[in-house]
């Protein structure tokens, strides 16, 4: 599998794009800003979306993607995974013809250019000889992390996330996991603010990383713009002898 970060951004600022993340050439984890920077060719290629959750940050240029490429997705339609709570979320809020126009009518009710698809956390999906697996993970919403699995290699993508139970013993589950990616957005001083926001700061990872049985390579990500180096130091600091790396965008990896 070949992964290739469009964004990895807790916001937006010169150089900086929130979280999209392209698997091969065909399927988006989210859908932030970072989509907004691939040509035209490439967009066209993707043929799914694998939603975490229905936060801004993730989901910014979905209705973005299907309009720059909607004459292509007449014949080939975007296939969206989500939780039904997200899905209902982006129903009432986006696709609702006040902010964006209902794209799952367009042209038409019957052949609209996208469809979503639910999925429930525990869900394992194969396509193209790839599972994919949802797992439950605790944000301010309804949220989902990902393991993305191909000949016994494995990434996972945590989403946003705070301490939480689910995770961690799925990924000891799998006999390897290449690849982590997990989101710390805040550092230790504004602890409070990340419980409240449901998402980790450095101490917080840390404490949850013990859970882990596997030794992978993990790239941190979500980082709040302005913070990053500082966020970043902590992580070295509260995980020493793991093999910590900070996410950026434009990177790209295989497993």
């Amino acid at each position: 599998m070949r992964i290739r970060i469009l964004g990895c951004s807790g916001g937006i600022g010169l150089g900086l794009r929130t979280t999209s993340i392209l698997l091969d050439s065909d399927t988006l984890i989210d859908c932030g800003t970072g989509v907004g920077d691939l040509p035209l060719a490439e967009l066209r290629d993707i043929k799914r979306v694998f939603l975490t959750h229905s936060h801004l940050d993730h989901v910014a240029c979905l209705p973005l993607i299907l309009d720059s490429t909607f004459d292509e997705r007449v014949s080939n339609p975007l296939e969206v995974f989500a939780l039904p709570e997200t899905i209902k979320a982006l129903r009432d809020h986006m696709f609702n013809d006040i902010l964006w126009p209902d794209f799952e009518r367009l042209p038409s009710a019957e052949n609209p250019v996208f469809k979503f698809t639910p999925i429930a956390a525990g869900e394992v999906i194969t396509i193209d000889e790839r599972r994919i697996r949802a797992i439950n993970v605790f944000h301010t919403v309804p949220s989902l992390g990902f393991c993305f699995e191909h000949d016994d290699n494995v990434f996972a993508f945590s989403g946003d996330t705070m301490t939480n139970q689910d995770l961690w013993p799925i990924l000891n589950n799998y006999e390897e996991l290449g690849a982590l990616v997990v989101e710390v957005s805040f550092p230790n001083s504004q602890s409070e603010l990340a419980q409240t926001a449901g998402h980790y700061c450095p101490q917080t990872l840390a404490k949850d990383l013990e859970k882990l049985r596997h030794e992978p390579q993990i790239w941190v990500t979500a980082m709040k713009p302005g913070m990053q180096e500082q966020i970043f130091e902590e992580v070295l600091q509260a995980i020493p002898g793991r093999k910590i790396n900070r996410l950026k965008r434009g990177d790209v990896f295989e497993i």
